[in-house]
């Protein structure tokens, strides 16, 4: 098997950016690769596949989708086999091979686990099989040694396919020297030998100061230290656990309009805004709160991985009245998927499907119901947008300025986005000004300059076609 995982000290060390940089590097050098990512823990998700595919629709973590766009091959479901969806602190709604498949507990990492991982390793050997390289992202650290036993993710992954293995740490957060000898110091012997290397991530400075620092922590490691990547204002991927909305806009620009996307406790897909984020007449920020929403020229209502539960949230802080003092004043509101199901008239989930079974009241501000069921609607449409979902919705879904819809990222459709902000927002000025899926195309290329100057990709390519010796 030719691989590598990249591996961090801890969640968000920047594994994915790694990854995703190494595939579009890759791809350029004509190595057919594959992103891979053996568990995901995200509400953001993606819709893969098609209908008329012998494995029909399914859907994925949006890291992977977009480390398969750096790749240059069509995303599948193999390249995530296990997304968990949280629904609460302890229990995650469990989607395998793209479709559902229960729940599982916190508690229940090892037993309740065991399938997971065949099918995650099975999906890891498909790709091997099929592509030159599969590059493997791990997940949180390899040194989670109270999770060790159930591992599938790291070095379990590892040690399955006999993966060389990287391991990025994030020098902004301080102490990453301390972090690289702590993470080859909890590893045992035979998860240590597959331990070949360490990538810097997030570099800010002269390198020489850093460079007594890079020989130190190889010397007393035994491993290189393979790349350092600078810290730069301009990358940013489509997000899964977070929103930095202010890196997609360009410095300086003076808005036209404000728009207040609802962070809702339970968010989902929240990505459906990246592209208005990028757009240089509007200024997009998060609202928890009645007075984020006061001077909004635009409320979004984002998805939500529990519809009912958001909803009550909404109440208790009195966003529900906020929201209908918006509209009042004619003011638009944009509903995606669980907020347009919180737009309707009720919103009824009798079998319990997304928590306890209830039917309550909705904002009332479309003429339109929504009933959950048991099999979930995955879909993709063109040019842009897909839906995942368990509500249907009954009704109209737009009323004055007020606009519901079920489909997830249609407004990275450039002439969509155009026809919504003339429509909404126009009398205010603002026009749409750039080209999103161009914006992500250049990312990418960004991250693929970033990875071939200032990490040894030859060195990478080696060790996953020959492995540690």
């Amino acid at each position: 098997m030719s691989g590598l995982l990249v591996a961090g000290t801890t969640s968000d060390a920047g594994k994915s950016v790694v990854t995703t940089g190494l595939c579009r590097a890759l791809a350029r050098r004509g190595v057919r690769v594959a992103p891979y990512k053996a568990q995901n823990m995200s509400n953001n998700s993606m819709v893969v596949g098609s209908p008329d595919a012998v494995t029909g629709t399914g859907e994925i973590g949006r890291a992977q989708w977009v480390q398969a766009l750096a790749a240059r091959v069509e995303p599948e479901v193999a390249m995530n086999p296990v997304l968990l969806k949280p629904g609460t602190d302890r229990r995650s709604h469990v989607v395998l091979m793209g479709r559902p498949a229960g729940l599982v507990d916190s508690m229940d990492f090892v037993e309740g686990r065991r399938h997971l991982a065949r099918a995650a390793h099975a999906a890891f050997d498909d790709l091997a099989a099929r592509f030159e390289v599969v590059v493997a992202e791990g997940a949180g650290s390899p040194t989670e040694i109270n999770l060790r036993a159930g591992d599938y993710v790291n070095m379990g992954l590892a040690r399955h396919a006999d993966l060389p293995t990287v391991v990025v740490g994030d020098i902004d957060r301080g102490g990453v020297f301390a972090a690289f000898a702590g993470t080859l110091a909890l590893l045992d012997d035979d998860d240590a030998r597959l331990l070949a290397g360490w990538v810097v991530n997030k570099f800010r400075g002269d390198r020489r100061l850093l460079q007594p620092g890079l020989e130190q922590i190889a010397e007393r490691t035994g491993r290189p230290v393979l790349g350092v990547l600078p810290w730069s204002p301009d990358l940013w991927l489509d997000s899964e656990d977070a929103l930095d909305l202010e890196a997609r806009r360009s410095p300086g620009t003076a808005a036209r309009a404000r728009v207040a996307v609802v962070r809702l406790p339970r968010i989902s897909n929240f990505t459906d805004v990246d592209a208005l984020g990028l757009e240089p007449d509007l200024d997009v920020v998060m609202a928890s709160t009645p007075r984020g929403l006061a001077d909004a020229d635009l409320v979004v209502l984002p998805g939500t991985r529990a519809t009912i539960a958001d909803l009550a949230w909404l109440r208790e802080r009195g966003l529900d009245r906020a929201v209908l003092a918006h509209a009042a004043t004619g003011r638009p509101v944009l509903g995606i998927c669980g907020g347009c199901q919180m737009l309707g008239h009720t919103v009824a989930d009798p079998d319990g499907v997304e928590g306890p079974p209830a039917v309550v009241e909705g904002l009332g501000l479309l003429e339109a119901t929504t009933t959950f069921g048991g099999e979930k609607v995955l879909r993709r449409h063109e040019p842009a947008g897909y839906e995942i979902h368990h509500g249907r919705v009954s009704g109209a879904l737009s009323a004055g300025h007020v606009t519901g819809t079920m489909v997830h990222g249609s407004l990275e459709d450039d002439a969509t986005r155009a026809a919504f902000l003339t429509t909404t927002l126009g009398h205010l000025g603002v026009t749409s000004q750039v080209s999103f899926p161009a914006a992500r195309e250049r990312r990418l290329d960004l991250l693929g300059d970033l990875v071939e100057e200032h990490v040894d990709v030859e060195a990478l390519l080696r060790l996953a076609r020959e492995g540690v010796r």
